[in-house]
């Protein structure tokens, strides 16, 4: 190679790392990929019914009888109600508030909180409303209502997932690697008794035109047009996933709950609570504290 050429090179190559400095300090270089994808899952437990563990005992509260300076009592639906005037108690300061929520990141895949169970303070809110309506001889099938945003238009959409098994669910880490903390109203609608009321006359509960689902894995269709940005589908994609991958483990804890919510409606049925008597303490300060308006 000529003196010339090599000469020529070098001179392209400084140029090129300049062009590529420039761009540096530009803010023009390229976006950082894309988080790697994960698979999505369920986040802490399922309750399936079992009582959680018995909570330590509190502290009684005993005030010496010297402290009371006046006791009232008054019978009211079966129990008695006592009130006690006592002698001023030192109250402990009161704790220190947490820090506001919107100051905390979003957990990334690799955070604790992300793969915790337990406290997720950066998780998202995925707020649903869903109807499960159940049939004779079909599986059921969930119209929901999902908003992406809370300033956002709700979206519609049938499932063939049956929501009540997800009820149970209380967060997920969806396949973007980000936690989505699940909040649902639901309720179920049999509409056999509806199609026999609806014979004899009476009003009885319909569902509305819903599309036909092949058999095989949940799946869902958006009811009239698409979102514009189909990307606020993913965690609506995400908990069908968890919902695939885990049907028969969401299942048993759903079929644990029924039996212990069945079992404790019969209970209070045969053994309704009695009434337990109450005793209110109250007492007054020397010095009260001045209220907003500045009133002694």
């Amino acid at each position: 190679m000529s003196v010339m050429k090599k000469r020529f090179a070098l001179v392209l190559v400084v140029a090129l790392a300049l062009a590529a400095s420039v761009r540096s300090q530009d803010g023009e270089n390229p976006a950082p990929p894309a988080a790697p994808l994960v698979t999505p899952r369920i986040l802490g437990n399922i309750p399936d019914g079992t009582p959680p563990p018995p909570a330590p005992p509190k502290p009684a509260f005993v005030v010496p009888p010297s402290d009371i300076l006046a006791t009232t009592t008054h019978e009211q639906g079966g129990r008695t109600i006592t009130i006690r005037k006592i002698k001023p108690i030192e109250l402990p300061p009161p704790p220190d508030l947490a820090p506001p929520a919107a100051n905390i990141p979003n957990p990334t895949p690799g955070d604790g909180a992300a793969a915790s169970g337990s406290s997720h303070p950066g998780a998202r809110m995925l707020s649903l409303g869903a109807t499960v309506y159940r049939f004779k001889d079909s599986p059921p099938r969930t119209l929901v209502q999902y908003r992406p945003q809370p300033e956002a238009e709700a979206i519609t959409f049938w499932s063939s997932a049956d929501f009540t098994l997800i009820s149970g669910i209380q967060g997920i880490v969806a396949a973007d690697g980000l936690t989505y903390r699940l909040v649902m109203a639901w309720s179920t609608t049999d509409t056999t008794r509806g199609t026999a009321a609806s014979a004899s006359g009476g009003n009885g509960p319909v569902p509305p035109g819903m599309p036909d689902f092949a058999d095989g894995p949940a799946t869902f269709t958006i009811v009239g047009t698409p979102p514009a940005d189909p990307t606020v589908l993913g965690p609506i994609q995400s908990l069908h996933d968890v919902y695939n991958s885990e049907y028969q483990r969401l299942k048993t804890a759903y079929e644990g709950r029924e039996r212990v919510r069945i079992q404790h409606e019969a209970d209070l049925k045969a053994n309704p609570p009695k009434p337990k008597n109450i005793t209110l303490n109250y007492w007054r300060t020397e010095k009260p504290a001045n209220d907003k308006g500045g009133n002694k």
